[in-house]
């Protein structure tokens, strides 16, 4: 386990599943775990999911990935998306899967190509739909 980073192997259904995310509006979200040394796809948050859907699907114990499309309206009144990636990392979690998702989190990022906000949480406080407004914006 000398190079965890560049030893993680991605699922091709990532892939899949972010670009149908991005480019056809297929999901709301997507939650990525890490399986027998490679990311794989854990949940697919349909379309008319809400936010607070997205929140219940992290575990309080493990770390997680996941991306959002986030939709809202600019103070000019625009209708605009923006694709967030969330590190989920709670404190509570065994501190050699934290380690684990953290040395690969860079490197299965550049798989999803589109990603225009970056997030790291420990606790559901630090992505509250408050926060993400606000990086939106």
């Amino acid at each position: 386990m000398a190079n965890a980073a560049s030893g993680m192997a991605v699922h091709d259904d990532c892939k899949l599943k972010f670009q149908e995310l991005k480019s056809k509006r297929s999901y709301r979200f997507i939650v990525f775990k890490i399986e027998e040394q490679q990311v794989v796809v854990e949940k697919l948050g349909d379309p008319s999911s809400s936010y607070e859907d997205f929140m219940a699907s992290f575990p309080a114990n493990e770390c997680r990935y996941a991306v959002y499309d986030f939709n809202f309206t600019t103070n000019e009144n625009c209708q605009k998306s923006k694709i967030f990636f969330v590190a989920w990392s709670p404190d509570t979690s065994k501190v050699r899967m934290k380690m684990v998702y953290a040395s690969s989190k860079d490197r299965f990022k550049r798989e999803l190509d589109g990603i225009q906000v970056d997030m790291q949480a420990t606790d559901p406080s630090e992505m509250s739909l408050d926060l993400v407004k606000a990086r939106a914006i």
